[in-house]
């Protein structure tokens, strides 16, 4: 089975050797990165990290924790500097804090699995649908921004709320479409 229990130890990719699909070299599954990727240096060992629960649950607080920073300029004037500083530095230790998981049977380390997969999706095959829905979900989640910015740049907490909702609630949807992806690969491995 795809996502049998197991330790891993050399990293999360470990569970794709399993599978014929994914009988690459160790590391070459993210070779072509994105510049937010290469921004966070999330190497192979980083995304076996940040597949432990914790770590992706409590990433889910960086939109509302940035926000808040954002807006403590009214109360703390260019302290808040250093709060957004704070925020920024948590969303790049966060995938790093954590310890590999034991197991890839929670949701969120199945949705993690998927992020690398789908983020790999021009050499990854059987993708079908899921190459472009979580395009559009990204997206979606992308519209909060608007709102968001809106929001706490004029201390206003509807559009504030607003954007928040659409950021996290896109976000989560896109991790679902991520278990899915895994979900529909696991059914082509041996």
């Amino acid at each position: 089975m795809f996502l049998r229990k197991r330790n891993i130890p050399s990293g999360i990719f470990v569970v794709r050797h399993s599978c014929p699909l994914w009988r690459e070299e160790r590391g070459k599954l993210l070779d072509n990165k994105s510049f937010t990727e290469q921004l966070m240096t999330m190497s192979d060992d980083v995304w076996a990290r940040h597949a432990n629960p914790l770590s992706g649950w409590s990433r889910m607080s960086i939109p509302p924790l940035f926000a808040l920073a954002v807006w403590s300029r009214d109360w703390i004037g260019w302290w808040s500097l250093l709060a957004i500083a704070l925020v920024c530095f948590w969303t790049w230790a966060n995938p790093r804090v954590f310890r590999k998981p034991g197991d890839m049977e929670s949701w969120m380390s199945k949705a993690v699995l998927g992020e690398t997969l789908w983020l790999n999706r021009n050499r990854t095959p059987h993708q079908g649908h899921h190459r472009t829905v979580p395009l559009l979900v990204a997206s979606a989640s992308g519209v909060g921004l608007l709102p968001l910015t809106w929001g706490i740049w004029q201390f206003e907490i509807w559009p504030t709320l607003t954007g928040l909702l659409l950021i996290m609630g896109g976000k989560l949807w896109f991790l679902d479409r991520m278990v899915w992806l895994v979900s529909e690969q696991a059914k082509h491995c041996p």
